[in-house]
């Protein structure tokens, strides 16, 4: 008797098993496969900072070579439009936030300051083709502060009637660290 009620149990346990395994592939398959080439896709491009994930930068304050954030401008097509990737300066949630013009600015690679469009900066990546670019920050050496002063430099989503520029959740924000 105590042999079959062992063999019962190590029979429902491979059941069990078996669905287990069953249940974690089922549920592991997305509903609907992206498959190349669907029309809703053909003009939705991705950027992301390089290295692909939302790491902290710490700088000095006193640095005065340009701090250089890349990104990576994902496409697959060449367009005859330029497609335009948007990112914003936030101190939301930062306890001792950086203050743009006081202890940064974001330039241009030639260090020339730039200025928002609607509260946001704009990379143009020509013909919407794939490249790498860089945000630069300047920093201003602000001697009156005291402590650490972060800020984020968030890309942003730039929804337009003939593309669209998304970000990745694990690669949109780069806290800079001025110590």
């Amino acid at each position: 008797m105590k042999k079959k009620i062992n063999h019962i149990r190590n029979k429902a346990a491979q059941v069990l098993l078996l669905f287990l395994a069953m249940t974690s592939l089922f549920a592991c398959k997305e509903d609907r496969e992206v498959l190349a080439g669907l029309p809703e896709y053909e003009h939705h491009y991705y950027i992301v900072y390089m290295p692909n994930n939302n790491s902290a930068v710490t700088v000095k304050r006193s640095q005065t070579a340009l701090l250089e954030l890349p990104v990576q401008f994902y496409s697959e097509f060449e367009r005859n439009y330029d497609a335009v990737a948007q990112y914003v300066v936030s101190v939301e949630g930062i306890n001792n936030p950086a203050e743009l013009g006081k202890d940064f600015e974001v330039v241009d690679a030639s260090g020339n300051k730039i200025s928002p469009i609607a509260g946001k900066y704009q990379m143009v990546f020509p013909g919407a083709k794939k490249a790498q670019a860089k945000i630069y920050i300047k920093l201003l050496n602000n001697t009156a502060a005291t402590g650490r002063r972060s800020v984020a430099i968030n890309l942003v989503d730039n929804i337009q009637e003939q593309f669209r520029v998304d970000v990745f959740s694990t690669a949109f924000k780069r806290t800079v660290n001025i110590d």
